[in-house]
């Protein structure tokens, strides 16, 4: 996400290395290649324009503190003018009233199905009863989809067979959200073109039928400068309240998210990381605007790990780190919920410093396959006291995981590191809890 801009400002930035005072001339240079940058990245020339010549104007004529290099007051100026266009602050969904309605809308084939399915999963964790309908009657397996999805994270479907009247289908499924006493109902639709005048109508009666609280539009970011101008072009009919930008994992410019606000004047409020239903997050312009300056995200790191990992377990993973005692059965417990923290190039990149360092390394999800498939041939006994694996175990577990003895030798090796490490990690800290009464222990 945003490597290639990342990496063209970075660029930008290393013609004012070195220099002791911002002049015109080193200005102007660096603003000309954060301009080329943005233009590269899909953003609106106008746009890209309007947003180097405000930099400019800060930067100019500012005296530069003897602490502050002239590279690090640009970053800052330049940070200051991305989260502006950003959307300047997170936008959070309206849930008031009861219930809330939301209704979906994009293009066809823009994840807008999944996602409703995403945000309705998102919400149930906030601990909220939320019911999705089914509206969408012309793609055959819309229906269907929304169905599995609902099954997935346990999450009630309105469905009605041999209805294909959307509008009817979403006022009948209000009654039924309000009979379930659902907190939330969250409106799927078909995915139409702006261009498709009556299916623009169509979506345009069921938001007067509904009177909806949050009408979000769901963009695939992949599709560039096309999505902010289809995003124009269904503000125009449904007056949106904000914008899930899908696909901000995959191989994307990024200039729909750089564009997007200016264009409609509508916030981002969610951003799409993958396919796992976990994976959508609140967008929020300062975070995204120091990962793409390359300064990590790492509020969103741990949010997401708070999120995954329960309090309560981790107090007894520690404990068992203390007493020597973390078997293979919890390592393989901690995989699984690493991975549910979403993808591992995308986590790794919200680390300051690590972002650069693996934006050419194939990273894949599957990372974990050959760890889990060694510790699925390993028996109970073996899980839990690896001290007994022998060389014919060794041997077993090779053949059963399609690994070698190499592979299992390693991670032998790597897991009574780790071990030992942790343990020594735990009692440090121990230590110093011990010691919080002292003047130095604080």
């Amino acid at each position: 996400m945003f490597e290639n801009l990342s990496g063209k400002i970075e660029k930008a930035f290393k013609t004012l290395k070195g220099q002791g005072k911002i002049s015109e001339i080193n200005v102007a240079e660096t603003v000309k290649e954060i301009r080329k940058a943005l233009i590269d990245a899909d953003v609106n020339f106008k746009i890209a324009k309007q947003f180097t010549d405000t930099v400019k104007e800060k930067a100019l004529g500012q005296n530069v503190l003897t602490s502050v290099s002239p590279g690090q007051l640009m970053v800052k100026i330049v940070n200051d003018e991305l989260v502006q266009l950003l959307g300047g602050k997170t936008e959070e969904l309206d849930l008031s009233g009861k219930p809330t309605i939301i209704l979906m809308a994009g293009l066809q084939g823009s994840g807008k199905t999944t996602h409703t399915a995403k945000l309705a999963n998102f919400i149930k964790k906030k601990g909220r009863s939320v019911m999705m309908a089914a509206c969408d009657v012309y793609r055959p397996a819309a229906i269907e989809q929304l169905k599995v999805l609902g099954q997935q994270i346990d999450v009630p479907v309105f469905f009605e067979e041999g209805n294909n009247n959307p509008v009817k289908i979403a006022e009948n499924a209000l009654k039924a959200a309000k009979e379930a006493n659902a907190s939330v109902l969250i409106v799927d639709t078909a995915g139409r073109l702006s261009i498709d005048e009556q299916m623009m109508a169509e979506i345009g009666n069921i938001k007067k039928a509904l009177n909806p609280k949050e009408i979000l539009f769901v963009v695939d970011a992949m599709t560039g400068q096309d999505a902010v101008n289809t995003a124009k072009a269904f503000n125009d009919v449904l007056d949106f309240t904000g914008v899930i930008l899908t696909k901000l994992d995959g191989d994307t410019r990024g200039g729909a998210a750089l564009t997007i606000k200016t264009v409609v004047n509508k916030p981002i409020k969610f951003m799409g990381m993958g396919e796992k239903m976990e994976a959508l997050d609140t967008f929020h312009p300062d975070r995204m605007a120091q990962r793409i300056l390359g300064m990590g995200d790492i509020v969103s790191l741990v949010e997401r790990a708070q999120e995954v990992f329960n309090e309560e377990e981790a107090e007894k993973i520690q404990k068992k780190l203390l007493k020597d005692q973390f078997t293979f059965e919890d390592f393989y417990t901690q995989i699984q919920q690493i991975k549910k923290m979403g993808n591992l190039k995308d986590l790794m990149g919200m680390i300051p410093g690590v972002g650069k360092a693996v934006k050419d390394l194939d990273i894949s999800d599957d990372a974990f396959k050959g760890i889990e498939a060694i510790i699925n041939s390993m028996t109970p006994a073996e899980r839990k006291t690896p001290d007994i694996i022998n060389g014919q175990r060794r041997k077993r577990i090779a053949n059963g995981s399609g690994t070698d003895i190499q592979q299992v030798n390693q991670l032998l090796k790597q897991f009574e590191e780790m071990r030992k490490m942790m343990k020594s990690i735990g009692k440090l800290q121990g230590a110093g809890r011990s010691l919080k009464g002292l003047p130095f222990g604080r």
